[in-house]
């Protein structure tokens, strides 16, 4: 009986020791920099986007063109698809979408994912995907347009006006 409660004192001990509510995560609070540096290092383990917001989208920006591969970085939990890899300027401008979104309170985002996946598809008919290459060089184009022709205006004025609305893609 004895032992039974040493075994049960050691496994309630190291229960409650274990977990620490209180823990803060270190990437709730990272900034752009150490975002780009982390994924690019393929350092950032968290489960959903930075919580950026607009005063971010210019330092966001400054990388959209990026084609490196990176192979570490959060993914949408309910999708089924896995994107193995993806362009650190494609996420980038995936992450700028993450911002527009939960300011305008998306019906399709979850947690901070603005959509499924950091891809793009045809916005009009079928279901296709459009590949990286093809995509990438007109969905940065379209963001920084959308930024460029906006950012003298309040943020608040532009937030619903969706980017990739004249370029015939859809994130996915």
């Amino acid at each position: 009986m004895k032992n039974l409660r040493c075994c049960i004192f050691v496994f309630c001990f190291l229960v409650f020791t274990a977990c620490n509510i209180n823990e803060e995560d270190p990437f709730q609070n990272v900034n752009v920099e150490e975002y780009i540096a982390l994924l690019i290092n393929g350092e950032y383990t968290a489960m959903n986007l930075p919580e950026f917001t607009e005063s971010d989208i210019p330092k966001l920006l400054v990388y959209r063109n990026r084609t490196e591969k990176i192979t570490n970085f959060p993914r949408n939990w309910i999708s089924s698809y896995v994107n193995e890899e993806c362009s650190l300027g494609m996420y980038v401008l995936w992450t700028i979408e993450s911002i527009r979104a939960v300011a305008i309170e998306s019906e399709y985002l979850i947690g901070r994912f603005p959509s499924q996946n950091p891809i793009v598809r045809e916005r009009d008919g079928d279901f296709n995907l459009v590949p990286e290459e093809d995509a990438h060089p007109k969905v940065a184009q379209a963001y920084f347009e959308w930024w460029q022709d906006n950012q003298d205006r309040s943020f608040e004025a532009f937030k619903a006006k969706d980017p990739l609305l004249d370029s015939g893609l859809s994130w996915h």
